[in-house]
């Protein structure tokens, strides 16, 4: 025997909700660098002469700061945007590749929290042929 039997539910009591800290601050733990480690290559790269990472689940507004391990700044990025990703070319502020390493990122969302991040990076050798 067949029967037909439906079910049905409402989502109209359902609504965002707004100025949860709370929820930001645990929202912080989600932030991390894809891939990490990184060695020498990554899958967001089109062509053998880009590097790239990013730095995803990111609040709306926060500053991203990059640093070695003995401190000095080296990239920063002020993030004002929905976009939850930060692209990073691993070049400093001076357009200039990093070297490999362990590197040190800190997130500061205003109002949110702060998050630090470890990233490990080998990078590929430059090759001269492929200029």
């Amino acid at each position: 025997e067949v029967r037909n039997i439906s079910y049905s539910f409402s989502t109209g009591s359902l609504k965002t909700q707004t100025n949860r800290t709370d929820v930001a601050k645990s929202a912080l733990d989600l932030i991390c660098v894809v891939p990490n480690p990184y060695y020498a290559y990554s899958a967001y790269e089109l062509t053998p002469s880009e590097n790239l990472v990013k730095i995803v689940n990111l609040p709306e507004k926060c500053t991203i700061s990059i640093y070695t391990l003995n401190g000095k700044l080296i990239r920063k990025f002020d993030k004002n945007e929905a976009s939850t990703i930060q692209e990073w070319n691993l070049k400093n502020m001076y357009d200039t590749s990093i070297g490999s390493g362990l590197y040190i990122i800190h997130v500061n969302a205003p109002g949110i929290g702060e998050k630090i991040i470890k990233w490990f990076g080998a990078m590929r050798p430059y090759d001269k042929g492929v200029y």
